[in-house]
């Protein structure tokens, strides 16, 4: 992905190494690597923040130095993402009469308080529609590609972008009418709007990055292939063959990996930002 020398976004807040993380117990994403499940937390966080802390509360974490040039190329890559995506959906939206709010995203370390409670690293970035924030532990991304073989630049971004998503349907009021609608319905339908829910996430991910290369060619080979083999890392089904061995349909949250492929395939191919009705009929 070509990223370096451009804009960074000033709407990024820096927390690592500053108190208030906590690592898990046992010093290591990987251990708790079985909750990645609910790594893309677009919907009402707010539950699984609150058990969380209870597992995280307490034990010890290890400072990070934020002043390492890792740490800062780190910081200056998501800070041009970000940039990237307020410039993309600011353009999106002026063009359909309406006005964008632009996010901040939150970097941290081992442990975040968000206004959804407070989340360890194994939750996974997510966004918190109370506060219109993005946490991101970027540990997350070292841990996609050990694991999931999900390495690259533009897998990276493709995470952040899904998040964005999220603050996206937050703004169009998409995030408030599926949340009041699956606090109507049965565990299995609201498992359903969840999945209905991410999936539209990535394929606004897909947009952004529609627009971002057309306007920036931010592109480059094998960037594209990036994106999709991060989305099916994280779909549902392969998650659960990895963490219990067997897949349980009824449980998925957030779409199994052909899905969340397709649909970020769908929104970089349209670049539309109407086309991505996965609440439809048909659209699973």
């Amino acid at each position: 992905m070509r990223w370096s020398g451009r804009r960074q976004s000033s709407n990024v807040e820096d927390r690592r190494g500053i108190g208030g993380g906590t690592m898990m117990a046992g010093g290591g994403i990987g251990t708790v690597i079985v909750l990645l499940a609910v790594m893309f937390l677009g919907g009402d966080p707010g539950v699984v923040l609150q058990q969380m802390n209870q597992a995280n509360v307490g034990n010890g974490g290890q400072a990070i130095d934020v002043n390492t040039p890792e740490a800062q190329r780190a910081k200056e890559f998501v800070s041009v993402v970000l940039a990237d995506t307020e410039d993309v959906w600011n353009d999106l939206f002026a063009k359909a009469g309406r006005e964008y709010r632009e996010p901040t995203l939150v970097l941290f370390s081992g442990g975040v308080e968000s206004a959804c409670g407070y989340a360890g690293t194994s939750v996974g970035p997510f966004y918190c529609p109370a506060d219109e924030k993005v946490y991101i532990d970027l540990a997350f991304f070292d841990e996609l590609e050990r694991r999931f073989n999900a390495e690259g630049d533009f897998a990276q971004a493709y995470v952040i972008a899904h998040e964005i998503g999220h603050h996206v349907q937050k703004v169009l009021g998409i995030e408030e009418r599926t949340r009041a609608a699956r606090s109507r319905m049965s565990e299995r339908q609201a498992n359903e709007m969840s999945v209905r829910q991410e999936l539209q996430g990535d394929y606004f991910a897909g947009v952004w990055a529609h627009h971002a290369q057309r306007t920036k060619q931010i592109l480059e080979a094998g960037d594209v292939e990036e994106a999709l083999n991060a989305a099916s890392a994280v779909g549902d089904d392969n998650i659960q063959k990895q963490t219990q061995g067997r897949i349980t349909p009824d449980s998925f949250t957030h779409g199994t990996s052909a899905q969340r492929a397709s649909w970020f395939r769908k929104g970089l191919e349209s670049g539309d930002m109407n086309g991505g009705d996965t609440f439809a009929a048909g659209a699973l």
